[in-house]
């Protein structure tokens, strides 16, 4: 059929065929040209809807296994990894100079010298006790506020107590005051969970192990710093106790400076997934969706975005990460070296730090210094916090056969702390208690990083907060019910000699049991290998980085998967 030479030509996008003597294939012609032609328009505005959905966006809140827009320049990945580097260095800069508080080995010296004019039992029964009840009260909200708040305002409410802390010392007099500086104390203790998280929020999964090494040995660089220019500033600088704690306010006022400049992290680990995941479903849609689908949609070219179930709902809630975790903790008991170590943690944790808590007043019992140049708390602190860092990096080079010896390591170790604490409660040497607190401290961070590993190695980083979350809860419930009983004033209101004495058939105790555990445990593979039963127990294995990614997709019992 021959189209008539006087048919007007067709306009795009305005194609009105009113001639009936147009041909039917010049109308079929028409619209196939307009609809190519609304096609390419469609295309163009949903290239430029993406655009400008992609700047919402930020690097940081997307998975790893997505990757921005071909038009990305090619800088961007340099200025990505310059912008973690910087993040990850200011957050260590931080976590030294909040560390730098001279006067916090001199604080028992402070509350017992004719400047404060505390007795020995108002400090051991009345002050002293008070920390275990705020660390107790204030862990868990803290704990789940820090991952739901996203880290910042944790560190803030921490800085803002370290503050507390030392215009207490510095201002205040009564034992109400000075328990009220316990309690704001024990928040700092709590709040720690923010610091040691917020790094991993600032770099991909691959960096972990880097950057967790940084802000370890920042804050123990700073431990070690600040004891030491507290010795200084007591035994060559001669300053009174007051001046001491008049220097750590400037330097925790400083730190909370810091800490409001702190860059602030788009997600975290369990509440602030199903944001992350919208976001990230948002720019996939918007990349991954072609033209020819968008020539199916409406009259503007653009059809509605897939409805996404909104934060609040209950079907989100349920199938959100921290939920997820909940159920798997059910099956945590079933795996004995998880359970082990994490018994470790609970028990161990518990005596560790009650000895941290009433050794400088044992101290000050043992010796009561009439100088503060003959006070040596500060030296004594850089010593054991070096020795400990010393030990920590030594236990990753330990290789044995952990599911077959760990009892009998950590029965050992258990040990040798119950007989040091042994030493310190039945010495007057002031000398002996400097060295088997230095020691006992050693011991036990020796065994930190194996027990971080043998609980970290098979789970997913988020269920692995989780267990370390309960764990130092269940810790802290522990430790408070002992105070309770030994320190209180409510209770037996023990003298600090008495007290150390207790934590040594509590350790014994420990002891006892670890060694009849190894006995069976050894009895028990060498019983089956002679019988010729397989065993399960790994060949010797040395401590190492966990495995982030397979471990960071490995299915839960339940059959759900979590990713970071």
């Amino acid at each position: 059929m021959q189209i008539p030479s006087a048919s007007p030509p067709c306009s795009i996008p305005h194609c009105h065929l009113t001639t009936v003597s147009q041909s039917w294939e010049s109308s079929v012609h028409c619209q196939a040209t307009a609809m190519v032609s609304d096609a390419m328009v469609t295309a163009d505005r949903a290239e430029e809807v993406a655009k400008s959905d992609l700047k919402d966006i930020y690097p940081g809140d997307l998975d790893h296994e997505v990757t921005l827009p071909a038009e990305q320049p090619p800088c961007s990945q340099t200025n990505t990894e310059r912008t973690w580097q910087l993040s990850v260095l200011f957050l260590c800069f931080y976590g030294f100079m909040v560390q730098l508080k001279p006067g916090e080995p001199f604080i028992t010296p402070n509350l017992l010298s004719t400047e404060k004019n505390f007795t020995q039992e108002q400090v051991t029964n009345e002050i002293t006790p008070v920390l275990s009840y705020s660390y107790m009260v204030v862990l868990v909200p803290v704990f789940l506020l820090t991952d739901f708040l996203r880290y910042k305002p944790v560190l803030i409410l921490s800085s803002l107590s370290h503050v507390s802390i030392w215009l207490l010392l510095f201002l205040g007099s009564s034992l109400l005051e000075m328990q009220f500086m316990e309690f704001f104390y024990g928040i700092t203790m709590a709040a720690r969970v923010a610091y040691s998280s917020y790094i991993f929020s600032l770099v991909s999964p691959e960096l972990y192990q880097r950057v967790a090494s940084y802000s370890r040995s920042s804050v123990l660089m700073g431990v070690f710093s600040s004891s030491v220019l507290g010795q200084l500033l007591i035994s060559v600088g001669r300053l009174s106790f007051a001046t001491l704690s008049a220097i750590s306010l400037g330097f925790v006022s400083f730190g909370l400076l810091l800490s409001t400049c702190l860059p602030w992290p788009k997600s975290s680990l369990f509440f602030n997934q199903a944001h992350r995941a919208a976001q990230r479903n948002l720019q996939e849609q918007a990349v991954a969706q072609s033209e020819m689908d968008r020539i199916k949609l409406d009259g503007d070219g653009l059809g509605d975005a897939p409805a996404l179930a909104p934060l609040g709902s209950s079907s989100s809630w349920r199938d959100s990460v921290f939920i997820q975790m909940l159920k798997e903790l059910r099956n945590m008991p079933k795996r004995p070296s998880l359970r082990l170590w994490s018994l470790w943690w609970v028990f161990n944790s518990t005596g560790y730090y009650l000895v941290l808590f009433y050794a400088h007043v044992l101290w000050n019992k043992v010796y009561h210094a009439t100088e503060n140049k003959n006070v040596y708390n500060g030296g004594v602190e850089a010593v054991s916090t070096l020795l400990g860092a010393i030990t920590s990096f030594a236990a990753g080079f330990v290789k044995i056969r952990w599911n077959l010896w760990s009892e009998l390591v950590i029965g050992i170790v258990t040990a040798l702390q119950a007989g040091l604490l042994l030493l310190m409660g039945t010495t007057n040497n002031i000398w002996v208690c400097y060295v088997s607190y230095s020691l006992f401290k050693g011991f036990y961070q020796f065994l930190v990083p194996i027990a971080i590993f043998q609980i970290a190695s098979s789970l997913t980083k988020e269920l692995c907060a989780l267990v370390f979350g309960v764990n130092t809860f269940l810790s802290t419930i522990l430790k408070t019910i002992i105070t309770l009983i030994v320190s209180d004033k409510s209770g037996l209101a023990l003298d600090v000699h008495t007290q150390f004495l207790i934590y040594f058939f509590y350790f014994a105790l420990l002891t006892l049991i670890y060694l009849v555990c190894a006995a069976w445990v050894i009895f028990r593979h060498y019983r089956n290998q002679s019988g010729g039963v397989a065993t399960d127990l790994a060949m010797p294995t040395e401590l190492s980085s966990v495995q982030t990614n397979p471990s960071e997709t490995e299915p839960l019992s339940n059959g759900n998967k979590v990713k970071a």
